[in-house]
């Protein structure tokens, strides 16, 4: 792209995949003076009822927790502990929210990296045993429930 050609530069839920100072540079390089960078990213899904986020909380923070890659913490964190080389603006809070039926929720959930490296290592079994622990909960599973994640924005300018 062309020195000082982009109005909005945007990352979703990536910034911690990438080399960042090379990607900063880059962001300053084709920024226009005015122009903006904002970072963003979702921590993890929170259900509606505490036996549900119980389990899934389970599954995500003990069952697979180390089949997540070190980068993730950046993104649990916000995005916090990155070095942010623009002049940063404030913003407000977010909240993810989203009704899902529990096929939507466990295909989200076999999306993740992590669940593909625990299947990858394990096979299905503690993929099935979530299954059946969240079907017993969730009741019919076309009944649609509220998942909540905290969403955080970075935001600032060039100068």
């Amino acid at each position: 792209m062309p020195d000082a050609s982009v109005d909005l530069l945007t990352v979703a839920q990536g910034l911690h995949w990438l080399d960042q100072a090379r990607f900063f540079a880059e962001a300053r390089r084709v920024l226009k003076s005015d122009g903006a960078i904002a970072v963003w990213g979702y921590g993890d899904p929170v259900l509606d009822s505490p036996e549900l986020e119980s389990t899934l909380h389970h599954f995500n923070r003990v069952t697979i927790e180390s089949y997540w890659l070190p980068e993730r913490q950046l993104l649990l964190d916000g995005y916090t502990t990155i070095d942010f080389p623009f002049r940063e603006i404030e913003t407000p809070s977010f909240t993810l929210e989203r009704s899902l039926t529990l096929p939507q929720l466990f295909g989200y959930v076999r999306s993740w990296s992590a669940t593909a490296r625990f299947v990858e290592k394990n096979g299905l079994d503690g993929l099935e045993k979530l299954a059946d622990d969240l079907g017993r909960l969730w009741g019919d599973p076309e009944q649609s429930r509220l998942v909540r994640a905290p969403l955080f924005l970075r935001a600032g300018y060039p100068n």
